[in-house]
C-alpha cells in the first residue's frame, strides 16, 4: 500500500479535506477516495454527557457503515500513531471510522467508574444507535479494538444493539476471571497491581483545552471521582458475579454479530480466539506468533495483511459482499517451529495452518508423570514442590509490547529450581491445542498454587517456553475451598493454547513450580506439595491440515507525531549479595512528541520495581511511579502517582498517591493531591 500523505492543519473541530488513498493491490480497479478527518466531534448520550471523537469517512457524504473503537486512551496523542495506521486507509475503503474516547477519558465528559462497567458498555450501544441514526451511515455499524477495545466489542455485542453486525477482537478474551490480567487460574497476577496503577495515571491526565474549555472543573472531578481500581480487582477473589459482567462465556447464544477474533502466542491472550470458534456461530479466529499489537506491525514476525484482512470482514457483515468470508477456515494458527529462546525476538519460523475446533488432525497422548523425572510410563513419582520465591524471572510481561527483553526468555534458570519430567524426541511432535495435566498432590498449607510450564529443551540445553498454566489450589472448586493440610486431592489444570512444533532431537519437559513472581503475587506462607501421581495430555498434532497464506501486511503510513526527545526503555535484574533480595526494575520512557495538527507536547514515564527474598514470600513488593507531562505555550499539566502494593499473612496493602500540578498562563499555580490506602483481607490468595 502507497504511505499516507501528511494533512494540512485545520481547525480544532472542523472537517479537513483534501487526502486521497489507493484502494488495496487486490482490488481489479485502483481507485483513489478522499475522505473527511474530522477530531472533535461530539456524540451526545442520554443522560446529557458528551462524548469526544474522532472521525474518518469518505467526503462524498453518501450513507456507508460505520466502524468504532471505542477505548479510554487519549485519542489526541497516545494513540494516535497507531489509529492512523487503521482508520485512515479503511475510511478509504468506503467506510466511517469512529475512534471514541470513553466517558471520563480523553476529552470527553463524565466520571469513569471502573473498567468494562454497566455504564461503559450501555454509552457503548447508545453512541452505535447515534451512529446509524446519522446520515453519513448506512445504519449497519462494526466494531473493532485491541485489548481493552477488543474486550468492550466482544462485550458490546453480548448487548445486541440492533446496529451491530460484526466485530473484529484483537487480543481480547471471555472470561474476566479466568483470563485476564487480573487473576488466573484463581491466581493474583501481578499485572493486576501493574495495571490499576497504570489506569490510576491514566485517567486522571487532563482534556486538552482546545477541545474542553471546561477541562480544570472536569480534571478536578476526575481526580476526586477516580476509583482505586487495584482494590476493586483484589476484592474479587472468587469468579463472582462481578467478573461474570462483561464475560461472554456467561451466554455465547447471545452472540449473534460476527466475529473475527485474533491473538498472539507471544501474549497472554491466546486463548480467546479458539474459544470464539468453538462457541460463536459465526466465529472465526487467526493466531499469529505477535505480542500484544496489531498483527500488520507486531513482532515478531511475520506480520499480515490485517487491513486488507478486516476490509474482507467489514465487506462481508457491514456490506453485504458476497465474498466467502463466512467460509473462511475456523481457526488459521502459525504452527511457531523450534527457535532458540529469545525475550526480543524480532520474528519466529513457522508456518500457517487451516484447520477447524476441535480438530479432526489431532489426537490425544496421555505421558503419566514418574519417577526420575521421566515423562512416560515408569514408576509413580514421589516429589516435594517446593520452589524459591525468585522463580519467575524468564516469564516475560502478561502482554508484552515490542523488542524490549518483554516476551519470556530462557527458561534453563528456572527450570533448575523446578520439578521437572522430560521425555526424549527423536521424532519431534506437533501440538495444537491446550494440554491438561491432572495432579494427585498433599499441600503442608492452607495456601498454595501450581505453575506448569510445557518446555522445547534443545540438545544445548536452552529451554524455550510453548505454553504454560496456574491453578490455585482454592480454585479446585467452585465456588473456592481452603486446602486442609495433610489431605490429599486431585485437580485438573489446563494449561493455555499452543501451535507449535517440535524438532527431532529435543526433549519435551514439563516443569512444576508453587512460585511464578512477579507474575503471579505469592502465598503467603511457603508451601510445600507432596506429588504421588500425575498425567499430562497432549493435543499431538498429524501434520495434515491445509496451509495458508495471507497478504502482504500493509505498509503504515509514516509517524506525524513529531519526537522532541528521544524515548528509553529498560530492564534489569539484580540480586544483593549480602541479604539475597533480588530486584526486577522496568523503566519506561516515552520522550518527549509534539502533536504538529495542534501543538500539544506530550511524555510520559515508568518505573517499576519488584523485589523479594527467596525464602520470604511476604517480603514480596511492587513499588511503581508514574508521570504524565502535557504542555502547550504557557499552560501545563503534570502528573505524578506512586504506588506500592506489599502483603502481609492476612492481607494486600495497597498504597497509592496522586498529585497533580496546573500552570495555565497568568493564574495561579494549582496543585491537586489524593491519597489512596486498602487493606484487602487474603481469602484465597
Amino acid at each position: 500500500m502507497r504511505a499516507f500523505q501528511d494533512q494540512p492543519r485545520a481547525g480544532i473541530g472542523q472537517p479537513r479535506h483534501g487526502r486521497s488513498f489507493s484502494a488495496p493491490a487486490h482490488q481489479q480497479a485502483e481507485t483513489r477516495v478522499d475522505i473527511i478527518d474530522q477530531d472533535g466531534l461530539t456524540i451526545p448520550l442520554p443522560d446529557g454527557t458528551r462524548l469526544s471523537a474522532r472521525i474518518w469517512r469518505p467526503a462524498s457524504g453518501a450513507p456507508v457503515p460505520a466502524i468504532l473503537e471505542y477505548i479510554p486512551y487519549r485519542k489526541r496523542d497516545n494513540t494516535l500513531p497507531r489509529d492512523e495506521t487503521i482508520h485512515p486507509w479503511m475510511a478509504a475503503q468506503g467506510y466511517a471510522c469512529l475512534r471514541v474516547d470513553v466517558r471520563g477519558n480523553g476529552d470527553s465528559e463524565g466520571v469513569f467508574d471502573d473498567e468494562y462497567s454497566p455504564t461503559e458498555l450501555q454509552d457503548a450501544c447508545d453512541v452505535i444507535a447515534w451512529i446509524a441514526a446519522q446520515d453519513w451511515c448506512s445504519g449497519n455499524v462494526g466494531m473493532m479494538g485491541k485489548s481493552w477495545g477488543g474486550f468492550n466489542c466482544l462485550q458490546t455485542a453480548f448487548l445486541q444493539p440492533p446496529a451491530l453486525k460484526a466485530v473484529v477482537s484483537v487480543c481480547s478474551t471471555v472470561d474476566r476471571f479466568a483470563d485476564d490480567i487480573h487473576f488466573k487460574g484463581g491466581c493474583l497476577l501481578g499485572e493486576n497491581f501493574g495495571w490499576g496503577t497504570l489506569m490510576l495515571s491514566y485517567a486522571s491526565r487532563p482534556a486538552d483545552p482546545l477541545l474542553r474549555p471546561d477541562w480544570r472543573e472536569d480534571l478536578r472531578q476526575r481526580i476526586e471521582t477516580l476509583p482505586h481500581l487495584s482494590e476493586i480487582w483484589s476484592n474479587h477473589q472468587a469468579r463472582d458475579a462481578y467478573w461474570k459482567h462483561g464475560s461472554i462465556c456467561e451466554d455465547y447464544g447471545r452472540m449473534n454479530a460476527a466475529v473475527l477474533s485474533i491473538g498472539g502466542w507471544a501474549d497472554n491472550y491466546m486463548n480467546t480466539p479458539a474459544h470464539i470458534v468453538e462457541n460463536v456461530a459465526m466465529g472465526k479466529a487467526i493466531v499469529g506468533p505477535w505480542v500484544h499489537q496489531y498483527p500488520h506491525t507486531a513482532v515478531p514476525a511475520p506480520r499480515i495483511g490485517f487491513l486488507t484482512e478486516m476490509k474482507t470482514w467489514w465487506d462481508r457483515w457491514l456490506k453485504g459482499i458476497e465474498n466467502g468470508a463466512e467460509d473462511w477456515p475456523d481457526y488459521r494458527a502459525y504452527m511457531m517451529t523450534s527457535a532458540p529462546p529469545d525475550a526480543s525476538a524480532a520474528e519466529r519460523p513457522g508456518y500457517w495452518v487451516a484447520d477447524t475446533l476441535p480438530s479432526p488432525h489431532v489426537n490425544w497422548r496421555a505421558l503419566p508423570l514418574s519417577a526420575g523425572g521421566v515423562l512416560g510410563d515408569g514408576p509413580a513419582p514421589d516429589a516435594t514442590i517446593r520452589t524459591k520465591q525468585t522463580l519467575g524471572a524468564a516469564a516475560g510481561e502478561y502482554f508484552p509490547m515490542g523488542l524490549n527483553g518483554e516476551m519470556a526468555g530462557d527458561q534453563r534458570d528456572d527450570d533448575a529450581h523446578s520439578v521437572c519430567f522430560d521425555t526424549p524426541l527423536p521424532d519431534g511432535l506437533r501440538l495444537l491445542g491446550a494440554a491438561t495435566l491432572s495432579l494427585r498432590l498433599t499441600s503442608d498449607k492452607p495456601f498454595a498454587f501450581v505453575c506448569a510450564r510445557l518446555c522445547d529443551v534443545a540438545p544445548d540445553g536452552s529451554s524455550t517456553r510453548i505454553a504454560h498454566g496456574l491453578l490455585n489450589l482454592h480454585h479446585r472448586s467452585d465456588p473456592p475451598t481452603p486446602l486442609t493440610p495433610g489431605e490429599e486431592i486431585e485437580v485438573e489444570l489446563v494449561l493455555d493454547q499452543m501451535a507449535y512444533e517440535i524438532a527431532p532431537g529435543h526433549r519435551l519437559r514439563l516443569a512444576l513450580s508453587n512460585t511464578y513472581w512477579p507474575f503471579v503475587w505469592p502465598s503467603p506462607e511457603i508451601a510445600a506439595l507432596r506429588l504421588s501421581a500425575g498425567t499430562l495430555s497432549l493435543p499431538v498434532h498429524d501434520g495434515k491440515a491445509p496451509g495458508w497464506t495471507f497478504a502482504d501486511p500493509e505498509v503504515p503510513p509514516p509517524g506525524r507525531l513529531q519526537t522532541l526527545s528521544e524515548s528509553r526503555d529498560a530492564r534489569s535484574r539484580e540480586i544483593d549479595m549480602v541479604s539475597g533480595v533480588e530486584t526486577y526494575t522496568v523503566i519506561s520512557d516515552s520522550g518527549e512528541t509534539q502533536n504538529p495538527d495542534h501543538g500539544l507536547i506530550t511524555r510520559n514515564t515508568m518505573v517499576e520495581i519488584w523485589s523479594i527474598h527467596p525464602d520470604d514470600p511476604l517480603s514480596a513488593s511492587c513499588r511503581i511511579t508514574w508521570t504524565q507531562h502535557f504542555r502547550r505555550g504557557d499552560w501545563s499539566v503534570d502528573t505524578r502517582v506512586e504506588a506500592r502494593q506489599t502483603g502481609t499473612t492476612d492481607a494486600l496493602v495497597l498504597d497509592a498517591s496522586l498529585s497533580v500540578h496546573i500552570k495555565d498562563g497568568a493564574e495561579a499555580p494549582e496543585t491537586i493531591d489524593r491519597n489512596f490506602h486498602a487493606q484487602v483481607a487474603r481469602q484465597h490468595v
